[in-house]
């Protein structure tokens, strides 16, 4: 580029700019949710805008216009309302049942987005995204609890479908995707399921006349009557790049921004190609987990939601989904196996699943790591699962003086909080487990599915030459796989 302007991303600079350069046009379809933001005002005042259109991207972000083109193109969404009242909103939760999604229009990171599972929560969580986009409508749609949700990131040329990437999700639906760990190819998707996906990207694209970059979120759920025919309900469409265009790009060989903007400008555009057939038969995964900074935020609670978290990400390869996932999370920071005769620390609520508890506590039991939880409750839900021995310790976690030795005391080295309902206040035992795990410098997996999968990673390793003990294997703790380049993995399609 000739130059670089570092200044807020506002209206008024990039119009300062715009006009200094005298700029044949904008592109706003890179730079996150702030350029989107402002992209229907710089049409209005005669900015030439790239790509896609700036009324499109109005619709988009418009939850209820966004809901009632879904309708019209014949595109399932869980139900939704726009909110009129507190009254027709908790009306139209009791019709369909609790949990509901507050999703306020044009927010960053899911700013203000909340699951309420009862009237209290709804009140108070329409309040607050009522006073973060006052401008723009509330919408409050069905909360789809143990669904699975998949991230489609897309280029599209005047309405027409260009190249897509599935990723699946390792945590239930109601984790940001900016949270979520993806995998690509996806693990457990049909051919059916993702010609279905496709299909829909073709909609949503042709709908909105996109011309450059886009990314959805969609909800897969188990349909009883059709258990391999699941639903698909299309829940966010963004008209710009998301933060997994690089990792996709670097995963499918496929340069997904340099498609994306010869999309935008109108020159070269690349022919339609599926890059996921035949996704199932690839030699490798890859997958991408995030990285989050809970030691500078004090008194946060590191908790998984709707509403983003994390401060970057890391991705890695493997030949398994198992293998990448392990190697992912042993390369952010603040991660690492317990060393061996240290404890594991569980914690879950009434929404987790007990199976997933039982199974993460017997497998560090049986690998040698003494199993401790903070009531006898979760000791019999522990027990009745088969493990056995499981002690009970309750910090006092308002007295920081003995909290610290408290803690190394009990010989704590990994922290598993399966908690799945957000606490009202810093009171609640759940919250205090987390952070304990956050600021004395353990590591915390704080979502049932991530532990399910890492309970797998490691059952699934071979033994290893021994360069440190984990519990009963001999691995090596820092690199428990092969290293191999980029390059190497995608050698291995050849």
């Amino acid at each position: 580029c000739d130059r670089l302007y570092f200044d807020e991303l506002s209206y008024e600079r990039v119009r300062d700019i715009y006009e200094m350069e005298t700029a044949g046009g904008v592109s706003v379809s890179v730079g996150g949710q702030l350029p989107q933001n402002i992209a229907l005002r710089l049409h209005q005042n005669e900015v030439k805008v790239l790509g896609t259109s700036p009324e499109k991207i109005d619709a988009a972000e418009d939850r209820h216009r966004f809901s009632q083109i879904l309708d019209s193109i014949g595109v399932d969404q869980p139900a939704w309302k726009e909110l009129v009242s507190v009254a027709d909103a908790e009306k139209f939760a009791d019709a369909v049942g609790y949990p509901v999604l507050i999703r306020p229009s044009y927010v960053l990171s899911g700013a203000a987005m909340n699951v309420a599972y009862d009237a209290e929560a709804l009140r108070s969580n329409l309040e607050l995204a009522a006073s973060v986009s006052p401008e723009h409508p509330v919408v409050v749609t069905k909360f789809i609890r143990g669904a699975r949700e998949l991230d489609i990131d897309a280029v599209a040329s005047n309405g027409e479908l260009i190249k897509h990437a599935v990723s699946e999700h390792i945590e239930d639906a109601g984790v940001h995707s900016g949270d979520a760990s993806l995998i690509l190819p996806p693990a457990n998707l049909s051919a059916e399921v993702l010609e279905r996906v496709k299909d829909i990207g073709n909609k949503v694209a042709r709908a909105f006349e996109i011309s450059g970059p886009f990314n959805m979120q969609i909800i897969m759920q188990k349909n009883e009557q059709t258990p391999d025919h699941p639903d698909l309900k299309v829940i966010e469409c963004n008209l710009r790049a998301s933060r997994s265009f690089p990792f996709v790009s670097k995963v499918m060989d496929s340069n997904f921004v340099e498609a994306a903007t010869r999309a935008i400008v109108g020159e070269g555009v690349p022919k339609p190609v599926d890059l996921m057939k035949g996704s199932d038969k690839w030699p490798y995964t890859a997958i991408k987990v995030p990285q989050f900074s809970w030691t500078r935020l004090a008194g946060a609670d590191p908790f998984l939601g709707v509403e983003m978290s994390s401060t970057g990400e890391v991705a890695c390869f493997g030949k398994t989904p198992e293998e990448a996932y392990l190697v992912s999370l042993l390369s952010t920071n603040g991660f690492r196996l317990p060393a061996p005769g240290k404890s594991v620390y569980v914690g879950i609520d009434n929404l987790t699943e007990t199976r997933i508890a039982q199974k993460v506590a017997k497998h560090f039991a049986a690998a040698g790591y003494p199993v401790l939880t903070d009531s006898e409750a979760t000791a019999q839900v522990l027990a009745d699962g088969g493990v056995s021995g499981v002690k009970v310790i309750k910090f006092d976690y308002d007295n920081r003086r003995t909290l610290r030795d408290a803690v190394f005391d009990s010989n704590i080295d990994l922290v598993v909080n399966l908690a799945k309902l957000r606490p009202s206040d810093k009171a609640n035992s759940n919250y205090a487990m987390r952070r304990m795990a956050v600021d004395f410098g353990i590591p915390l997996v704080n979502d049932q599915r991530c532990a399910e999968m890492l309970v797998d990673a490691l059952e699934a390793l071979p033994q290893g030459t021994a360069t440190a003990l984990y519990g009963s294997q001999e691995l090596n703790i820092e690199t428990p796989v092969d290293v191999k380049s980029w390059q190497q993995y995608l050698d291995m399609r050849k």
